[in-house]
């Protein structure tokens, strides 16, 4: 039996304080992506064909590579804000959480600079 109060059992099991910022993150992301995706998708819908000479044609005209590139990087910040709650809420093992965690995030930096690298090397026509 404990003669401390429910408050005082919880006090010091706070937050870690950063879930205000992650929970941030996730709605700037969300907001970033219906602009993005909506572009993207109207874009495409636009091309008169999907062949490869258009759509690389697509990507090196105007500032359709940048807006690629920020399509790519905003899809994968989105996509490991929310790998990572998952696995925070369900893997409960510490060091399987860590793996996990540490081998979430180089996976989605490696699909954001895979991704910007293609768009480049179709934008500026060369191996980059």
């Amino acid at each position: 039996m404990s003669w401390r109060s429910a408050l005082g059992r919880a006090e010091g099991l706070g937050s870690a304080k950063e879930g205000v910022g992650h929970w941030r993150a996730q709605r700037l992301t969300s907001v970033a992506l219906i602009g993005l995706g909506s572009w993207f998708v109207v874009s495409v819908l636009a091309l008169p064909g999907l062949d490869y000479p258009t759509v690389t044609a697509w990507v090196r005209g105007g500032s359709t590579a940048l807006w690629l590139i920020l399509f790519v990087i905003v899809s994968a910040w989105h996509s490991e804000l929310g790998v990572r709650v998952v696995i925070e809420d369900y893997v409960h093992e510490a060091g399987t959480k860590t793996i996990a965690l540490t081998l979430s995030g180089f996976a989605h930096v490696i699909v954001a600079v895979a991704g910007t690298l293609a768009v480049l090397r179709i934008a500026f026509g060369s191996s980059v």
